[in-house]
């Protein structure tokens, strides 16, 4: 039976710790990264050479070239890459022992002052090497790296190492959600934290995922949303809250869906709806330029601009204007029906004309709203949570944004009115009785606080998993999260 390369590795960690050595050391201290010291090499070369300055950094070995006594190892950390040049002469002999025992994926130490190679490459000569932690199995193959995505997403780890565009598409994660945190802070918002199990799910059309409290022995449920308990704080007299933190939805996976998900919510008091468009456009503009340094940028291909102003449209004018549905039709639920049946979009038996709307507008509409594109004015009977219009009491002071034929926003005036917001939850549970898992519950609790006084608000989410697909041109939502939800393989659920 063939030696393989894992036995191999087991082998030399055996043969470590025969000789008295820990293969898993934690006594290196690490004075510079790899980063800092190319940066202080191009800013200060005079400070550097075999006379000059020592440094201690660390990483993972990536490369080795050995030729005779000496060899070049390439490592890197999380700033970057950066060589060392590991001489027999240089080094005492069981430490140059031990660097002919290395293999690629190990974590080493090097110590030493830094020189530039006859190539033009600034270098660590290495004074003192030491192993860090020993790596059991080795790295994908170099050149063709880990491709299959299954594999990358299952094991994000290894595609951390071998990919370094993933890697960076995550740092720029990190700063897109900083900058978000950084925006709403400076204008007043506090960000709070809402719970994750709840005794009713609300705040959204999703159907949720149920779990049980042993201590309390009682049914809970995972968040679909956290509105209605930020807007219980607005009543409380928080008037500008929000919250970055992950939802639950039972529902597909699709390049744009994962069941668990982030989610940006924030709520605003004495504040309409066009308040929050306002806001929306100066936020993402703004995120984009810091992040990227431009607001004009490409998605798949596409270029667009997120700099303000964004068009707006009535959800009734774009399915005239760009659907193809004429106006005169969108009332009569017949003829709705029938539209639909010739486009292929499927529906309930029971669907009510808003719901049918909405369904043609996601099929006919949807796809085409590549530049930024506020919808306004939607159906009350799909909006149980937003306030009427007074102009139009059938619609609600409501949008969406949509950005590369993909929704990316919603936000509405909140209904404020206690006794409209119960006949619309009594709506909503008729909804549910009649077979709709995704209808809101009853939320009586919410209801009372409502009747203690909520005032003028306008509350807005965004999904933070699509934003950052936009602002790192990612296809898919499984690119953007480090962890995606996924069937279980043949080892079991990871």
């Amino acid at each position: 039976m063939a030696t393989s390369e894992t036995d191999i590795r087991r082998q030399k960690l055996e043969n470590l710790r025969g000789a008295g050595k820990d293969p898993y050391p934690n006594d290196f201290a690490v004075t510079h990264t790899a980063a800092r010291i190319l940066d202080q090499a191009a800013v200060d070369p005079e400070s550097l050479g075999e006379e000059g300055q020592v440094f201690s950094t660390a990483g993972r070995l990536m490369g080795v070239n050995r030729f005779g006594k000496a060899a070049f190892f390439r490592f890197k950390d999380r700033t970057g890459q950066i060589q060392a040049y590991v001489r027999r002469d240089k080094l005492p002999e069981e430490v140059f022992a031990l660097s002919k025992d290395l293999d690629m994926g190990d974590f080493i130490g090097v110590t030493g002052p830094v020189f530039k190679t006859r190539a033009g490459e600034w270098t660590i000569l290495a004074t003192d090497l030491k192993l860090l932690a020993k790596a059991l199995r080795p790295l994908p193959e170099k050149f063709h790296g880990l491709k299959d995505p299954e594999k990358r997403y299952r094991q994000r780890y290894l595609d951390l190492i071998m990919n370094p565009e993933v890697r960076e598409t995550f740092v720029r994660r990190s700063r897109i959600t900083a900058g978000v945190r950084e925006f709403l802070a400076s204008r007043d918002f506090l960000e709070v934290e809402t719970p994750m199990m709840q005794v009713i799910p609300g705040g959204a059309e999703a159907e949720p995922f149920r779990t049980h409290h042993n201590a309390l022995d009682m049914d809970m449920y995972l968040r679909i949303a956290p509105e209605l308990y930020l807007k219980r704080l607005v009543v409380g007299g928080m008037e500008r809250v929000f919250e970055i933190n992950r939802n639950f939805r039972n529902e597909g996976i699709s390049t744009q869906h994962n069941p668990e998900f982030t989610m940006l919510e924030f709520y605003q008091a004495y504040a309409t709806y066009e308040d929050l468009m306002d806001l929306t456009e100066e936020m993402l503009s703004s995120v984009a330029a810091d992040v990227l340094g431009a607001t004009l940028i490409t998605y798949q291909g596409q270029e667009i601009e997120l700099a303000p102003p964004y068009r707006r449209i009535s959800l009734a004018e774009a399915l005239a204007r760009i659907g193809g549905v004429a106006q005169e039709d969108q009332g009569d639920r017949e003829r709705l029906l029938e539209i639909a049946r010739e486009r292929g979009v499927t529906l309930t038996k029971t669907a009510k004309i808003g719901k049918i709307l909405t369904k043609l507008f996601d099929a006919l509409v949807e796809p085409k709203l590549i530049a930024p594109t506020f919808i306004t004015h939607y159906p009350v009977e799909i909006s149980p949570l937003s306030r009427r219009n007074a102009q139009d009491p059938s619609v609600v002071d409501r949008f969406e944004l949509f950005i590369a034929g993909r929704e990316l926003a919603n936000g509405f005036s909140e209904l404020n009115d206690p006794d409209d917001q119960r006949g619309r939850f009594m709506d909503q549970v008729r909804e549910r009785d009649a077979g709709d898992a995704e209808a809101h519950f009853m939320d009586e609790d919410y209801v009372e606080a409502l009747e203690y006084g909520l005032p003028p608000t306008a509350g807005e989410g965004i999904g933070m998993d699509r934003l950052v697909m936009l602002l790192t041109d990612a296809a898919s939502i499984r690119e953007v999260i480090l962890f995606p939800h996924m069937r279980n393989a043949d080892k079991g659920s990871r």
